[in-house]
């Protein structure tokens, strides 16, 4: 199941492993991505901590992480390719993956129809 923060991460949990990105509806927000800062592998974070930046040409933001746990994977598409957020934010655009991730750090966030919700206000 994919679950979605209110800062337009999206998180999607198998066993301790969550993959993270960033919204179809953030990609959209930031225009043309032209550089994914991805994080070092095997770096641990903390929820809340800043793990990457996208820039895009109207502005570089920086991406939190929504969950605590260590990088186990990156996107390594994203060097050549960060256009693929914009292609294919939720899927193939994909930043990183956290390991050690407990199920109660998505408790709280959003479901994609309450993400929605969200978005329409």
């Amino acid at each position: 199941m994919k679950y979605y923060t209110k800062e337009h991460e999206w998180i999607e949990l198998n066993g301790d492993v969550a993959t993270v990105g960033i919204s179809v509806h953030a990609a959209d927000e930031l225009g043309d991505i032209t550089f994914v800062e991805l994080p070092e592998g095997d770096a641990a974070f903390t929820k809340g901590a800043v793990f990457s930046v996208v820039e895009s040409v109207k502005a570089a933001s920086d991406i939190y992480s929504p969950v605590n746990g260590t990088v186990t994977e990156i996107n390594e598409e994203l060097e050549d390719s960060p256009e693929l957020v914009n292609e294919s934010a939720e899927d193939k655009g994909w930043i990183c993956k956290f390991s050690g991730v407990a199920e109660s750090d998505v408790a709280g966030y959003m479901t994609a129809e309450q993400y929605k919700a969200f978005l329409a206000g």
